[in-house]
């Protein structure tokens, strides 16, 4: 029989010199056309053709991003005529082994991974590495929902089983800057933080991995100040380290906000009339607010000329009310006022005041 009483697949088959299906062949990338099929010169009088579909079993990849005309690449045969003959071929099997070598690697090395998340569900996430599935349990997802960074703690390809975990990329983050943090630091260095959480004592300032306590007596020279009046949550602040111990890994700040000390700059004197208002009772006596920061102890019995058992008999919180200032002591911040040994009530005392 002459090659003219051939068939065209019949001359093809010929042409292919004996080649089967999956049979491995080499080609040199004639062209990528618009819907991404690779062309391919194998050699033979057919040209071959890897269809999007055939390249990759990752959706995402690309052959125009990845390869480019010259390029040599290996791929399968699967048809001899697609029908309109060229020779089909699939470099998915090729191309996923080295994807699984490539990841292989990468877990070995303990690499971390960052990755789009293309499922949800309420035991954890799935993400794709190229085709390759992980799954992230909610336990280790570190509430990331759209974008992972992760590594792969547990790989069983075998048995289908690939988990991975965005915890333990944030746990050995956060180690490692805790460890840079307490080799530095020092006492006296200034740091830009952040309010990590506010209590009735003070706030924690996290700086960068590390947080510290910034007590409420750093915060402001006033008695009994509110922490959540002076900083809110997230807030970003300057601070000092104040004290430091290493070893148990703890520290005290100082906020440059709290201001100058009031009581550095007193003018005032003993014998000095003022009009205070009334902060804080005690059974002792009252405390009233003199200047911003600076407190004086009104003692119950400099109340009043009456006998009284406490000091809501005769006074309010946040009444104004004048006094004398009995006794000071600056160097432990300490006034004593009065307001028995004025004339009158402190009422009637305003009155003439007003009146002279």
């Amino acid at each position: 029989m002459n090659d003219e009483n051939l068939s065209f697949e019949e001359l093809l088959n010929n042409s292919m010199k004996g080649q089967k299906l999956g049979k491995i062949v080499e080609g040199k990338i004639i062209t990528i056309t618009k819907n991404e099929e690779i062309i391919l010169d194998i050699r033979y009088k057919a040209d071959g053709i890897i269809p999007k579909s055939e390249y990759s079993f990752d959706e995402n990849s690309v052959p125009s991003n990845e390869l480019k005309v010259g390029d040599t690449i290996t791929a399968d045969v699967v048809k001899l005529n697609d029908g309109q003959g060229n020779v089909l071929l699939s470099c998915k099997k090729r191309k996923n082994a080295q994807i699984r070598k490539e990841f292989e690697e990468k877990v070995n090395n303990n690499e971390i991974f960052e990755e789009k998340v293309s499922e949800k569900n309420e035991k954890g996430l799935v993400v794709n590495y190229k085709g390759i599935r992980i799954f992230i349990p909610i336990s280790l997802s570190a509430n990331q929902t759209d974008t992972v960074r992760f590594k792969v703690i547990e790989y069983e390809p075998k048995e289908h089983r690939i988990i991975g975990s965005a915890k333990v990329v944030i746990d050995e983050e956060r180690k490692q800057k805790e460890e840079e943090f307490w080799n530095n630091v020092d006492v006296n260095k200034e740091y830009k933080g952040k309010v990590a959480s506010i209590c009735s004592y003070g706030a924690f300032i996290d700086l960068g991995g590390v947080q510290g306590l910034l007590h409420i007596s750093e915060m402001s020279w006033e008695r009994n100040a509110n922490p959540n009046e002076i900083l809110k949550q997230d807030q970003e602040i300057i601070v000092k380290i104040k004290t430091l111990d290493k070893e148990n890994k703890r520290m005290q700040l100082t906020y440059e906000g709290k201001g100058v000390n009031p009581w550095e700059n007193i003018l005032y004197k003993v014998g000095d009339i003022v009009k205070v208002k009334i902060k804080k009772f005690m059974p002792f006596g009252a405390f009233a607010e003199i200047d911003k920061g600076v407190e004086g102890l009104i003692h119950i019995s400099q109340i009043s000329e009456d006998r009284i058992s406490k000091p809501e008999e005769k006074l309010e919180i946040g009444e104004e009310v004048n006094a004398k200032i009995i006794d000071m002591n600056l160097e432990n911040k300490k006034i004593e006022l009065s307001i028995r040994e004025l004339e009158g009530t402190s009422s009637e005392y305003s009155s003439k005041e007003e009146t002279i």
